[in-house]
């Protein structure tokens, strides 16, 4: 906690342009080191060629979080970096994909 008594862990709020905000922050977290790129790209099937359409797509954000959560040590690391709870990432991600069925049920 700062003087003030509030966490200095960043949440950001359940709102859309607050998810997406993370979202670039991930990509930006990713981009910034080599073999987690390359491990992003790998995995979601991209390549440097087509990574820049891919962004403009509806459900890049939500991919550059489903990857960053699925792995323990990444969304971690990318957790203490940007001062981020790991539990923000995850809300995040729900927030850009929108309801699910079990939502409807």
């Amino acid at each position: 906690m700062d003087q003030t008594g509030s966490s200095r862990t960043k949440r950001p709020g359940a709102s859309q342009a607050g998810a997406e905000a993370l979202a670039i922050e991930g990509l930006t977290f990713l981009a910034s080191d080599p073999e987690r790129l390359e491990r992003f790209l790998s995995l979601s099937g991209l390549g440097p060629e087509n990574l820049r359409k891919a962004a403009s797509s509806p459900g890049f954000l939500v991919a550059v979080l489903d990857h960053i959560a699925s792995d323990e040590s990444l969304i971690l690391a990318f957790s203490a970096n940007g001062g981020h709870d790991p539990a923000s990432v995850l809300k995040a991600r729900d927030v850009l994909a929108g309801p699910s069925a079990e939502d409807f049920m």
